[in-house]
């Protein structure tokens, strides 16, 4: 189980204890995580990636819960505090009432096909960045700046290309709605970091 999935599971077991209430995830998490949180009827809140910035979302929009891609999950009952323990009693108890396996559960909010994080090390960040940036907004994307570079495709594919906060590395996520498409588009922006 994916910790998208895993986002999607416990935001919608928190939902049904507090209707309406913010859920915050970050600028990688899949984008069925906030279309997921939509449909049951919480508040999607997108934040940057890193624990200070997920506690910050979480605090400024009283959120009941937080998810990060990386395995992060953050309650507002544990002082926002990242904690897998409550995490994996969440996944459990939603095992403990149904009769399905996992593997059910997950797929029951897998919608995309993903790259997983890239990491790149390339010689000029902002020169990458840059080129990357006016390629894509010169055939109709959307452009986003909120942590890193988000761009996403008018079919709705996007991307996420970030400096890491803690290592000398670009990390790369793509998502896509199939494996091939993700592919080349995965390999479309590793052609023009390699420029």
């Amino acid at each position: 189980m994916s910790p998208n999935n895993v986002i999607s599971l416990i935001a919608a077991r928190e939902l049904a204890g507090h209707p309406g209430s913010a859920i915050v995830y970050n600028v990688v998490a899949s984008k069925a995580v906030a279309e997921q949180i939509t449909e049951r009827g919480g508040t999607p809140v997108r934040s940057r990636v890193g624990h200070s910035f997920i506690k910050q979302a979480m605090a400024d929009h009283d959120a009941v819960f937080g998810g990060e891609h990386s395995g992060h999950y953050y309650f507002s009952r544990f002082w926002r505090a990242d904690t897998g323990m409550l995490a994996a009693l969440h996944v459990l108890a939603a095992l403990g009432e149904t009769d399905q396996p996992l593997s059910v559960l997950a797929a029951q909010s897998s919608r995309y096909a993903d790259s997983g994080e890239i990491n790149r090390t390339i010689a000029d960040v902002p020169a990458g960045l840059d080129r990357v940036e006016t390629h894509y907004a010169a055939h109709g994307a959307t452009v986003d700046r909120l942590d890193g570079l988000t761009i996403t495709l008018p079919d709705g594919a996007w991307f996420n290309l970030r400096p890491s906060n803690t290592e000398s590395l670009l990390r790369l996520n793509v998502e896509a709605t199939d494996h091939d498409s993700m592919n080349q588009l995965r390999q479309d922006v590793m052609t023009f970091l390699d420029q």
